[in-house]
């Protein structure tokens, strides 16, 4: 615990966007308490939208790749943050560059507080044998535990989210939206053990569409994804595919104004939950005791493969390992019930 609070924090969390994504609610929380709290995020420049909506919030962008590569460029980055009259830090990713920035920052004696990221707990959640199948902190709250150590205590609750703006004409007009409810559907994940089955998801996506009802957006990123997404939009009337029709400041506008979301355990859903939208997750090889529920939802929202069949489940928390024979856990999901959670929760509202 520092002796005086800060009046001007550096908060750095330089990727990725689920992780970005996941403190907002905390700084919103944060914000709220400490109304005359000045905070500087540091983080790469793509993810400058997420950050926008926060009250006192200011986001300088580390150029990683640039100017700011290596130890001259985090030294040169040193120097540029100094200049800010940062009197302490929060470090919110704990990672060789921020350890580098903790070894700079500490010259000058300025309070340097480092996320503790639960690595003997999270190796023993997907350990194979001796597993200790059991609910970890949740990241949000690791976060805020980063702020206490600093004298910034908050209470964190589900209405730390952000309003969403409305939905802008423009996008409107791009994506030539019909005036009906809209279903997010994100079908994409950075490793394979979190990706629900293609042929399984478009069956989803065909039932959706049949209804008639719904407008339904897919979100996605890159030449391959675009392509199936693209193809999902030939193929039924009421879908659209948001790739490379949006700049990423639109895509949020747009999410933030869906009416359901359905995500892997993945960015996609986690932007939806900052807006408290209802995020539907489908889980494969990782699952919600790691810590990265998307802030706010129903825990009966998550999908979960069958660990009966599968009880390696969480075999890694990334969803990049698993033993053979694993990639096939999603498939215990049917699409009826995804289908199903996906018209219960939007024909209530």
């Amino acid at each position: 615990m520092v002796k005086n609070k800060p009046q001007h924090l550096l908060v750095i969390r330089l990727s990725a966007m689920g992780d970005v994504a996941m403190t907002v609610p905390v700084l919103m929380a944060l914000t709220k308490e400490y109304p005359e709290l000045k905070i500087t995020f540091l983080t790469k420049a793509f993810l400058k939208p997420v950050l926008e909506n926060i009250p006192n919030v200011k986001v300088y962008v580390a150029e990683v790749n640039g100017r700011h590569k290596g130890i001259n460029g985090l030294w040169k980055l040193y120097k540029e943050l100094r200049k800010l009259n940062i009197d302490a830090v929060a470090d919110l990713h704990n990672v060789l560059r921020s350890n580098i920035l903790k070894i700079f920052f500490g010259l000058s004696g300025t309070p340097f507080v480092q996320l503790d990221k639960g690595r003997a707990e999270k190796k023993a959640l997907v350990a194979e044998k001796d597993k200790k199948f059991e609910p970890l902190m949740p990241m949000y709250d690791r976060y805020a535990e980063v702020f206490s150590k600093l004298g910034l205590g908050f209470q964190l609750d589900t209405k730390c989210i952000c309003k969403p703006r409305p939905l802008a004409e423009g996008i409107k007009s791009k994506l030539g939206l019909k005036p009906l409810k809209t279903i997010g559907i994100a079908p994409f994940a950075a490793f394979e053990g979190k990706v629900y089955p293609l042929p399984l998801m478009e069956k989803v996506v065909s039932e959706l569409n049949a209804v008639a009802k719904y407008q339904i957006l897919l979100f996605g990123g890159g030449k391959k994804e675009a392509k199936i997404l693209e193809k999902w939009e030939g193929t039924y009337e009421n879908c659209i595919s948001v790739i490379g029709k949006l700049s990423f400041k639109e895509e949020l506008n747009l999410i933030g104004n869906l009416n359901v979301m359905v995500s892997m355990d993945s960015g996609n859903g986690h932007l939806a939950a900052i807006y408290g939208v209802p995020v539907i997750t489908l889980w494969g090889v990782t699952h919600p005791y790691a810590g990265f529920y998307p802030f706010g939802q129903d825990e009966s929202n998550a999908l979960l493969a069958d660990r009966t069949r599968f009880p390696l489940i969480p075999t890694s928390v990334y969803g990049n390992k698993f033993p053979p024979g694993y990639e096939k856990a999603m498939e215990t999901i049917p699409p009826k019930r995804v289908i199903h959670k996906v018209l219960d929760i939007i024909s209530g509202q």
